[in-house]
């Protein structure tokens, strides 16, 4: 799998591709419905990655008010490592500031270190935990504040 990485906004035809990616990635948590209504809603924002003609990942975020919510972060298995998860969130912060976001936060399992370690470099840390918040695993709830100063926006590239 290779090819020119292009970002771009998540359309309702990729619902289908990012349902199946969820799936080989053993989540299948997100059903066609709850893809199709996120992004109807208006303080929702969704971004996919394309390369070669494939879906190799997806974002979302949720804006109220000075607020940010990392919806839904997910990159092909073979992808990884290869900085889409990295450009995905910098769209998804630039889109955020742009609606009025000053802060950001997400849920992470908490046995997904190499996400945990690439959260840690962007500039969030852990605030708390979530009991079984994915059935199988806790999740860390992570924050970054001020998401708009320069030494976050440099680490996002």
């Amino acid at each position: 799998m290779g090819g020119v990485i292009t970002i771009r906004r998540f359309l309702p035809g990729d619902v289908e591709a990012a349902v199946a990616l969820e799936r080989s990635a053993g989540f299948g948590t997100w059903t066609e419905g709850i893809f199709h209504d996120e992004l109807a809603a208006d303080d929702r924002l969704y971004l996919v990655c394309e390369s070669g003609g494939e879906l190799a990942g997806f974002a979302g975020v949720m804006v109220v008010g000075e607020e940010a919510h990392v919806t839904n972060l997910l990159i092909a298995p073979e992808r990884r490592r290869q900085g889409i998860a990295t450009r995905l969130l910098k769209g998804l912060v630039e889109a955020s500031l742009e609606r009025g976001a000053r802060h950001l936060t997400l849920e992470v399992r908490s046995t997904n270190h190499a996400a945990r370690a690439l959260y840690g470099r962007l500039g969030l840390a852990p605030v708390g935990v979530r009991k079984g918040y994915y059935g199988d695993d806790d999740a860390l709830i992570l924050w970054a504040h001020d998401i708009g100063r320069s030494e976050f926006m440099e680490r996002l590239g």
